[in-house]
């Protein structure tokens, strides 16, 4: 039993006794069925057909305690929602890649909002060149960098700033008749490439570029440099500056910590900000939660991440809410938020946007928030089902669990003020 498993068995024996009287949320045991699911019956389904190397038959089910929801009276269907525009949902496939497909999403909302523009933005070009830049990086520092799958929110700017952006239409990523990405083959051979510099100490960077370019070319396409769009040519960066009129600057990081300074600028101490970008805005938790409402109250989205493998966190209704037995509500402030990141029961496991907002539902005092998914955790029912691609996050669970969110500056310019 790992530490986190353990620790999250006490804590939840230890809230029961000491708050049993307010505990009306019951919790039951759930097997993850192998074999089950849309991750399986389609994602895999796909990849295996293709490359029956990453079967993973052998893979045991997952069993959790989770809160049970399903006499619950849940707002689970996304027409109660005041929402503001994004495309129909859109899967990641197999790939550690949400914080793309989630910022990206944010970005095509954007584009509408300031445009009135449909796009379609394409989310393996902004992949493409963050393995190349964390290749760079890891060259740069002799192998002491991260490289993985996994970003954060604002890579996708900062990938914006040097490559610019491309339509989906014109660079999709998946070649062969693929139906869903599939990045494990293709990260382990770039790993074990670099890894293999280690050993040679031959860290020359052109040849070593040149080499993450060739892997990725071969597993999801070469990227294009010039492209046409309503009967004009563009190019990446033209694109991004004259078509979708999108300038990275006008879009910043919020983080509440209490680890970190509040009102001060800081770094997001998590692996895959790889980089060590320490341009995140620390504000408390009760200032966090009035900027995520009043962003979407007044047309913007966001791209928000944080945790999303916890006891209240349904995969089969799809809704998110922090049980009694996990922790009363009346505790969830800055501290329980940095204890539980500190102890690592909070993990930066997932990005997606918050999209809409359904205030007080039926007088509870509780704000709900709609989420747009692109993890086959969401995808777990019927496609006919409203709820497919899509949670339903209670303010509580953004409140203990959601870490940071990208936002237009726009939407916060009060508390922007307040930092020096």
């Amino acid at each position: 039993m790992t530490y986190k498993k353990i620790f999250m068995f006490c804590s939840c024996f230890l809230a029961a006794a000491a708050f049993a009287q307010n505990n009306v949320d019951k919790g039951k045991i759930h097997v993850e069925e192998k074999g089950k699911g849309f991750y399986y019956e389609s994602i895999m389904k796909d990849v295996n057909a293709v490359n029956d190397s990453l079967k993973d038959e052998n893979k045991k089910p997952f069993v959790q305690i989770t809160m049970d929801q399903s006499k619950m009276d849940l707002p689970n269907n996304p027409s109660l929602y005041t929402t503001v525009w994004s495309r129909p949902t859109k899967s990641q496939g197999n790939t550690g890649t949400c914080w793309c497909f989630s910022t990206s999403s944010f970005y095509e909302s954007e584009v509408y909002r300031q445009t009135g523009k449909h796009v379609e933005l394409s989310e393996m070009y902004t992949v493409y060149w963050e393995y190349v830049e964390k290749a760079r990086r890891y060259i740069e520092q002799r192998g002491n960098s991260n490289f993985d799958e996994g970003s954060e929110s604002n890579a996708v700017a900062r990938i914006m700033k040097k490559y610019g952006a491309v339509p989906y239409s014109e660079y999709t990523g998946l070649l062969n008749n693929r139906k869903f990405y599939s990045h494990a083959q293709m990260a382990k051979e770039m790993k074990t490439f670099l890894e293999s510099l280690k050993t040679s100490d031959a860290w020359n960077e052109e040849y070593a570029l040149s080499t993450i370019k060739s892997i990725l070319n071969h597993y999801i396409g070469q990227p294009p440099v010039e492209f046409t769009v309503d009967g004009t040519k563009y190019t990446p960066e033209t694109y991004l500056k004259d078509y979708l009129k999108l300038n990275p600057d006008d879009y910043v990081e919020i983080l509440s910590y209490k680890g970190q300074p509040y009102w001060k600028q800081v770094e997001y101490e998590v692996p895959d900000n790889w980089w060590h970008s320490a341009d995140y805005y620390n504000v408390p938790l009760d200032d966090f939660m009035k900027i995520v409402k009043k962003a979407i109250k007044a047309g913007y989205t966001l791209s928000i991440g944080g945790d999303v493998s916890e006891t209240g966190f349904s995969r089969e209704t799809n809704c998110a809410m922090i049980p009694d037995y996990d922790i009363p509500q009346a505790y969830i402030n800055d501290d329980a938020r940095a204890f539980r990141f500190l102890n690592e029961t909070t993990t930066d496991d997932h990005g997606m946007q918050l999209i809409g907002i359904l205030e007080n539902y039926k007088g509870t005092g509780h704000d709900w928030y709609l989420i747009k998914d692109s993890s086959s955790g969401s995808r777990n029912i019927s496609k006919e089902n409203a709820s497919f691609g899509y949670y339903f996050f209670r303010d509580d669970y953004i409140k203990l669990k959601m870490m940071d969110f990208t936002v237009n500056k726009a939407a916060i310019k009060d508390i922007l003020k307040k930092f020096k």
